[in-house]
């Protein structure tokens, strides 16, 4: 089985109290960033280093070797985990990770395939019902997508495609069906706190 491990993630919230509902006292809370993985978005809990305060929307070194600004990886967490401030920076943060990574999305588009007889991976979109998944298959037939714009272009009323997959990756996350096609399948058991918990 091919381990999934996140390199770098982007801050969506930092506690420097740890959290509110944390019943320890203040003084023996530590600090907590939570972070979205930039490559299956992972959802994840992490100590920053001593004296580090990560900005919003930083990207900071999650992987194996010896990171900066994180000092460990507490725990992967769930989209009910997070803060209402991350829910709030999470689609933002989306928003730009399918933006830094467009092929990675169009080829999403170039090789979807059915998931039954009578539903086609390309419904899982939000927006795209039979009408537009038939208009994508005969276009990508002719040849494949080479970017959103070519997209756009070819598959009349096709609403921003770009947006679209942002809004897939949330369902996604929040677990609103079975299918995972770009978020990295939740743990099947609850997770116990420690440094590889979230490999």
């Amino acid at each position: 089985m091919i381990k999934k491990y996140e390199d770098y993630g982007i801050v969506l919230d930092f506690l420097p109290q740890g959290h509110p509902d944390d019943p320890r006292p203040i003084h023996l809370r530590e600090p907590i960033v939570q972070i979205l993985g930039d490559t299956f978005f992972t959802l994840l809990e992490a100590v920053p280093a001593a004296g580090v305060v990560p900005a919003l929307h930083e990207r900071v070194f999650i992987g194996k070797d010896k990171r900066d600004k994180i000092e460990r990886i507490k725990r992967r967490i769930g989209y009910e985990d997070l803060t209402a401030a991350a829910k709030a920076e999470l689609p933002i943060a989306v928003e730009r990770l399918v933006d830094e990574h467009p092929e990675r999305f169009i080829e999403f588009f170039n090789r979807a395939a059915p998931l039954t007889t009578r539903f086609h991976q390309l419904e899982l979109i939000p927006g795209i019902g039979k009408r537009l998944m038939w208009s994508i298959l005969e276009e990508r037939k002719k040849k494949p997508f080479s970017d959103f714009e070519d997209l756009a272009n070819r598959v009349k009323g096709l609403p921003n495609p770009k947006k679209l997959v942002a809004k897939r990756v949330i369902m996604e996350l929040q677990g609103v069906d079975k299918y995972r096609v770009f978020v990295r399948p939740p743990a099947r058991r609850p997770e116990a706190e420690g440094e590889e918990s979230w490999r």
